[in-house]
Protein backbone atom coordinates (compact mmCIF):
# COMPACT_ATOMS: atom_id res chain seq x y z
CA UNK A 1 0.00 0.00 0.00
CA UNK A 2 1.10 3.56 -0.62
CA UNK A 3 1.17 6.29 2.01
CA UNK A 4 -2.06 7.93 0.82
CA UNK A 5 -3.99 4.65 1.18
CA UNK A 6 -2.68 4.20 4.71
CA UNK A 7 -3.59 7.80 5.58
CA UNK A 8 -7.16 7.24 4.36
CA UNK A 9 -7.32 4.06 6.45
CA UNK A 10 -6.23 6.02 9.51
CA UNK A 11 -8.83 8.73 8.84
CA UNK A 12 -11.57 6.10 8.71
CA UNK A 13 -10.40 4.49 11.95
CA UNK A 14 -9.26 1.21 10.37
CA UNK A 15 -5.84 1.76 11.88
CA UNK A 16 -4.72 4.28 14.48
CA UNK A 17 -2.50 7.25 13.68
CA UNK A 18 0.17 5.72 15.90
CA UNK A 19 0.09 2.56 13.82
CA UNK A 20 0.29 4.67 10.68
CA UNK A 21 3.48 6.33 11.85
CA UNK A 22 4.93 2.96 12.85
CA UNK A 23 4.14 1.52 9.41
CA UNK A 24 5.77 4.51 7.72
CA UNK A 25 8.85 4.14 9.90
CA UNK A 26 8.99 0.39 9.21
CA UNK A 27 8.68 0.96 5.45
CA UNK A 28 11.45 3.56 5.54
CA UNK A 29 13.71 1.15 7.44
CA UNK A 30 13.25 -1.47 4.72
CA UNK A 31 14.37 0.84 1.95
CA UNK A 32 17.75 0.20 0.43
CA UNK A 33 20.54 2.72 0.40
CA UNK A 34 19.65 4.09 -3.03
CA UNK A 35 17.93 7.47 -2.50
CA UNK A 36 14.34 7.92 -3.48
CA UNK A 37 13.73 10.38 -6.29
CA UNK A 38 12.68 13.60 -4.63
CA UNK A 39 10.05 14.80 -7.09
CA UNK A 40 7.62 11.99 -7.79
CA UNK A 41 4.75 14.26 -8.86
CA UNK A 42 2.38 12.61 -6.43
CA UNK A 43 -0.31 15.14 -7.31
CA UNK A 44 -1.18 13.06 -10.39
CA UNK A 45 -1.98 9.34 -10.28
CA UNK A 46 -3.48 8.41 -13.64
CA UNK A 47 -5.12 9.77 -16.76
CA UNK A 48 -8.44 9.95 -14.92
CA UNK A 49 -7.04 12.81 -12.84
CA UNK A 50 -6.15 14.70 -16.02
CA UNK A 51 -9.60 14.05 -17.48
CA UNK A 52 -11.37 15.39 -14.38
CA UNK A 53 -9.02 18.38 -14.23
CA UNK A 54 -9.84 19.27 -17.82
CA UNK A 55 -13.52 19.22 -16.88
CA UNK A 56 -12.88 21.53 -13.93
CA UNK A 57 -10.91 23.93 -16.15
CA UNK A 58 -13.61 23.85 -18.81
CA UNK A 59 -16.21 24.94 -16.27
CA UNK A 60 -13.84 27.53 -14.77
CA UNK A 61 -13.02 29.16 -18.13
CA UNK A 62 -16.69 29.19 -19.08
CA UNK A 63 -17.64 30.93 -15.84
CA UNK A 64 -14.74 33.37 -16.19
CA UNK A 65 -16.18 34.49 -19.54
CA UNK A 66 -19.46 35.53 -17.88
CA UNK A 67 -20.22 39.16 -17.12
CA UNK A 68 -20.90 39.14 -13.39
CA UNK A 69 -20.97 41.90 -10.84
CA UNK A 70 -18.31 42.02 -8.17
CA UNK A 71 -20.43 40.37 -5.49
CA UNK A 72 -21.77 37.73 -7.90
CA UNK A 73 -18.29 36.24 -8.29
CA UNK A 74 -18.70 34.80 -4.78
CA UNK A 75 -21.27 32.32 -6.12
CA UNK A 76 -18.90 30.37 -8.44
CA UNK A 77 -16.25 30.52 -5.70
CA UNK A 78 -18.71 28.84 -3.31
CA UNK A 79 -19.67 26.27 -5.95
CA UNK A 80 -16.02 25.34 -6.51
CA UNK A 81 -15.49 24.98 -2.78
CA UNK A 82 -18.40 22.56 -2.79
CA UNK A 83 -16.66 20.65 -5.56
CA UNK A 84 -13.52 20.57 -3.40
CA UNK A 85 -15.48 18.82 -0.65
CA UNK A 86 -16.31 16.06 -3.10
CA UNK A 87 -13.19 15.77 -5.24
CA UNK A 88 -10.49 16.70 -2.71
CA UNK A 89 -11.81 15.73 0.71
CA UNK A 90 -13.76 12.60 -0.32
CA UNK A 91 -12.06 11.41 -3.54
CA UNK A 92 -8.57 12.67 -2.54
CA UNK A 93 -7.81 13.95 -6.05
CA UNK A 94 -4.83 16.30 -5.96
CA UNK A 95 -4.57 17.55 -9.55
CA UNK A 96 -8.28 18.50 -9.81
CA UNK A 97 -7.85 20.07 -6.36
CA UNK A 98 -5.10 22.30 -7.72
CA UNK A 99 -7.36 23.43 -10.55
CA UNK A 100 -10.22 24.03 -8.11
CA UNK A 101 -8.06 26.13 -5.78
CA UNK A 102 -6.64 28.27 -8.59
CA UNK A 103 -10.12 28.82 -10.03
CA UNK A 104 -11.54 29.66 -6.61
CA UNK A 105 -8.79 32.20 -5.97
CA UNK A 106 -9.45 33.78 -9.36
CA UNK A 107 -13.16 34.16 -8.60
CA UNK A 108 -12.35 35.57 -5.17
CA UNK A 109 -9.94 38.07 -6.70
CA UNK A 110 -12.75 39.25 -8.98
CA UNK A 111 -15.05 39.56 -5.97
CA UNK A 112 -12.39 41.49 -4.04
CA UNK A 113 -11.81 43.82 -6.96
CA UNK A 114 -8.07 43.26 -7.48
CA UNK A 115 -7.21 45.66 -10.29
CA UNK A 116 -4.22 47.83 -9.38
CA UNK A 117 -1.26 45.91 -7.98
CA UNK A 118 -0.02 48.87 -5.96
CA UNK A 119 -3.27 49.18 -4.00
CA UNK A 120 -4.14 45.51 -3.54
CA UNK A 121 -2.24 44.68 -0.36
CA UNK A 122 -5.35 43.78 1.63
CA UNK A 123 -6.74 41.72 -1.25
CA UNK A 124 -3.52 39.74 -1.57
CA UNK A 125 -3.50 39.06 2.16
CA UNK A 126 -7.12 37.90 1.95
CA UNK A 127 -6.32 35.49 -0.87
CA UNK A 128 -3.34 34.19 1.10
CA UNK A 129 -5.52 33.57 4.16
CA UNK A 130 -8.10 31.79 1.98
CA UNK A 131 -5.37 29.53 0.61
CA UNK A 132 -4.20 28.80 4.15
CA UNK A 133 -7.74 27.84 5.17
CA UNK A 134 -7.91 25.58 2.11
CA UNK A 135 -4.71 23.89 3.25
CA UNK A 136 -5.96 23.44 6.82
CA UNK A 137 -9.21 21.96 5.52
CA UNK A 138 -7.89 19.62 2.83
CA UNK A 139 -4.18 19.28 3.69
CA UNK A 140 -3.28 19.72 0.04
CA UNK A 141 0.42 20.67 -0.21
CA UNK A 142 -0.06 22.85 -3.29
CA UNK A 143 -2.15 25.22 -1.17
CA UNK A 144 1.02 26.56 0.45
CA UNK A 145 2.23 27.91 -2.89
CA UNK A 146 -0.57 30.52 -3.21
CA UNK A 147 -0.25 31.20 0.53
CA UNK A 148 3.38 32.23 0.08
CA UNK A 149 2.71 33.93 -3.26
CA UNK A 150 -0.01 36.06 -1.71
CA UNK A 151 2.28 37.11 1.12
CA UNK A 152 5.06 38.03 -1.33
CA UNK A 153 2.63 40.00 -3.51
CA UNK A 154 1.21 41.77 -0.46
CA UNK A 155 4.72 42.71 0.70
CA UNK A 156 5.71 44.16 -2.66
CA UNK A 157 2.38 45.96 -2.96
CA UNK A 158 2.59 47.50 0.51
CA UNK A 159 6.21 48.61 0.19
CA UNK A 160 5.55 50.07 -3.25
CA UNK A 161 9.13 49.77 -4.45
CA UNK A 162 10.61 50.47 -7.84
CA UNK A 163 11.29 46.93 -9.04
CA UNK A 164 14.27 47.90 -11.19
CA UNK A 165 16.01 49.63 -8.28
CA UNK A 166 15.34 47.18 -5.45
CA UNK A 167 15.61 43.77 -7.05
CA UNK A 168 17.40 42.28 -4.05
CA UNK A 169 14.13 42.47 -2.13
CA UNK A 170 12.93 39.58 -4.28
CA UNK A 171 16.04 37.61 -3.35
CA UNK A 172 15.44 38.32 0.35
CA UNK A 173 11.85 37.11 0.13
CA UNK A 174 12.97 34.12 -1.89
CA UNK A 175 15.48 33.17 0.79
CA UNK A 176 12.74 33.36 3.43
CA UNK A 177 10.51 31.05 1.38
CA UNK A 178 13.51 28.78 0.78
CA UNK A 179 14.13 28.46 4.52
CA UNK A 180 10.47 27.61 5.10
CA UNK A 181 10.68 25.00 2.32
CA UNK A 182 13.78 23.53 3.94
CA UNK A 183 11.95 23.29 7.26
CA UNK A 184 9.41 21.01 5.54
CA UNK A 185 12.17 19.05 3.78
CA UNK A 186 13.95 18.46 7.08
CA UNK A 187 10.80 16.79 8.44
CA UNK A 188 10.84 14.22 5.64
CA UNK A 189 14.37 13.52 4.46
CA UNK A 190 13.17 10.30 2.76
CA UNK A 191 10.75 12.34 0.61
CA UNK A 192 7.82 10.01 1.29
CA UNK A 193 5.23 12.10 3.15
CA UNK A 194 3.20 15.29 2.83
CA UNK A 195 5.94 17.51 4.30
CA UNK A 196 8.18 16.79 1.31
CA UNK A 197 5.41 17.76 -1.10
CA UNK A 198 4.90 21.02 0.79
CA UNK A 199 8.59 21.76 0.45
CA UNK A 200 8.48 20.97 -3.28
CA UNK A 201 5.84 23.61 -4.02
CA UNK A 202 7.57 26.23 -1.88
CA UNK A 203 10.87 25.60 -3.68
CA UNK A 204 9.10 26.32 -6.96
CA UNK A 205 8.34 29.83 -5.67
CA UNK A 206 11.58 30.46 -3.79
CA UNK A 207 13.88 29.63 -6.71
CA UNK A 208 12.58 32.17 -9.25
CA UNK A 209 12.50 34.87 -6.57
CA UNK A 210 16.12 34.26 -5.61
CA UNK A 211 17.35 33.92 -9.17
CA UNK A 212 15.38 36.88 -10.50
CA UNK A 213 16.58 39.21 -7.77
CA UNK A 214 20.24 38.27 -8.07
CA UNK A 215 20.39 38.04 -11.84
CA UNK A 216 18.60 41.31 -12.55
CA UNK A 217 20.78 43.06 -9.97
CA UNK A 218 23.87 41.81 -11.79
CA UNK A 219 22.46 42.55 -15.24
CA UNK A 220 21.32 46.10 -14.56
CA UNK A 221 24.04 47.18 -12.14
CA UNK A 222 25.82 50.32 -13.34
CA UNK A 223 28.46 50.70 -10.68
CA UNK A 224 31.45 48.88 -9.38
CA UNK A 225 33.64 46.14 -10.73
CA UNK A 226 30.83 44.51 -12.68
CA UNK A 227 31.20 47.15 -15.40
CA UNK A 228 34.73 46.04 -16.23
CA UNK A 229 35.01 43.75 -19.26
CA UNK A 230 33.10 40.51 -18.89
CA UNK A 231 33.01 40.58 -15.08
CA UNK A 232 29.26 40.99 -15.13
CA UNK A 233 28.73 37.86 -17.22
CA UNK A 234 31.29 35.89 -15.21
CA UNK A 235 29.44 36.86 -12.02
CA UNK A 236 26.25 35.52 -13.58
CA UNK A 237 27.90 32.20 -14.32
CA UNK A 238 29.39 31.96 -10.84
CA UNK A 239 26.01 32.63 -9.29
CA UNK A 240 24.43 29.95 -11.45
CA UNK A 241 27.11 27.45 -10.45
CA UNK A 242 26.52 28.26 -6.78
CA UNK A 243 22.77 27.93 -7.28
CA UNK A 244 23.26 24.61 -9.08
CA UNK A 245 25.41 23.25 -6.25
CA UNK A 246 22.81 24.36 -3.71
CA UNK A 247 20.07 22.55 -5.61
CA UNK A 248 22.25 19.45 -5.80
CA UNK A 249 23.01 19.56 -2.07
CA UNK A 250 19.38 19.93 -0.98
CA UNK A 251 18.41 17.37 -3.66
CA UNK A 252 15.82 19.49 -5.46
CA UNK A 253 15.96 19.44 -9.27
CA UNK A 254 12.97 21.77 -9.38
CA UNK A 255 15.17 24.61 -8.15
CA UNK A 256 17.13 24.62 -11.41
CA UNK A 257 14.19 25.23 -13.73
CA UNK A 258 13.89 28.92 -12.89
CA UNK A 259 17.58 29.61 -13.45
CA UNK A 260 17.95 28.05 -16.90
CA UNK A 261 16.97 31.10 -18.95
CA UNK A 262 19.33 33.34 -17.02
CA UNK A 263 22.16 30.81 -17.32
CA UNK A 264 21.69 30.55 -21.10
CA UNK A 265 21.97 34.34 -21.35
CA UNK A 266 25.13 34.39 -19.21
CA UNK A 267 26.81 31.64 -21.22
CA UNK A 268 25.90 33.39 -24.47
CA UNK A 269 27.39 36.70 -23.29
CA UNK A 270 30.64 35.14 -22.06
CA UNK A 271 31.23 33.00 -25.13
CA UNK A 272 30.24 35.67 -27.67
CA UNK A 273 32.49 38.32 -26.12
CA UNK A 274 35.54 36.17 -25.56
CA UNK A 275 35.69 33.11 -27.80
CA UNK A 276 33.33 32.83 -30.74
CA UNK A 277 31.50 35.12 -33.09
CA UNK A 278 29.06 33.20 -35.24
CA UNK A 279 25.48 33.48 -36.41
CA UNK A 280 24.90 29.93 -35.16
CA UNK A 281 26.31 30.68 -31.71
CA UNK A 282 22.91 30.78 -29.93
CA UNK A 283 22.00 27.38 -31.35
CA UNK A 284 25.37 25.94 -30.34
CA UNK A 285 24.88 27.24 -26.79
CA UNK A 286 21.36 25.83 -26.55
CA UNK A 287 22.57 22.43 -27.79
CA UNK A 288 25.51 22.38 -25.38
CA UNK A 289 23.37 23.50 -22.48
CA UNK A 290 20.75 20.89 -23.29
CA UNK A 291 23.40 18.16 -23.31
CA UNK A 292 24.67 19.46 -19.97
CA UNK A 293 21.18 19.27 -18.47
CA UNK A 294 20.68 15.71 -19.73
CA UNK A 295 24.02 14.52 -18.34
CA UNK A 296 23.61 16.39 -15.07
CA UNK A 297 20.12 14.98 -14.56
CA UNK A 298 21.23 11.45 -15.45
CA UNK A 299 24.16 11.41 -13.00
CA UNK A 300 22.45 13.55 -10.36
CA UNK A 301 22.99 11.22 -7.40
CA UNK A 302 26.48 10.16 -8.42
CA UNK A 303 27.55 13.81 -8.63
CA UNK A 304 25.86 14.52 -5.33
CA UNK A 305 27.77 11.74 -3.58
CA UNK A 306 31.04 12.70 -5.27
CA UNK A 307 30.86 16.40 -4.41
CA UNK A 308 29.30 16.31 -0.97
CA UNK A 309 30.59 13.08 0.56
CA UNK A 310 32.95 15.08 2.83
CA UNK A 311 29.87 16.80 4.31
CA UNK A 312 28.21 13.54 5.32
CA UNK A 313 27.39 13.70 9.01
CA UNK A 314 27.85 17.47 9.17
CA UNK A 315 25.28 19.87 10.60
CA UNK A 316 23.89 21.03 7.20
CA UNK A 317 23.55 17.41 6.04
CA UNK A 318 21.00 16.79 8.81
CA UNK A 319 18.42 18.84 6.92
CA UNK A 320 18.73 17.20 3.50
CA UNK A 321 18.34 13.64 2.14
CA UNK A 322 21.16 11.30 2.99
CA UNK A 323 24.27 11.84 0.87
Amino acid sequence: MDIETLERAAQRGIISHKQLQELIAFSAAQDNDEPTSEEQLRFIRNFGDIFITLGVLFVAFSIAALHLSQIQWLLPAALFLGAAEWLVRVRRLALPGIAILISTLYFLSKALGVSQFETATLQFLTLSVCSLLFYLRYRMPFSLLPVATGLVAATVSSVGIDMFRHQLLFTAMGLIVFLVAMSFDAQDRKRQRRASDCGFWLHLLASPLIVHGMMTTLLFSHAGVLDAGSNREIALLLFFILFLLTALFVDRRAMLVSSLSYAIYAIFKVVSSNILDSNNLPLVIFIGFGVFIVLFGTYWYKLRRLLFRPLRGSWPARFVPEI
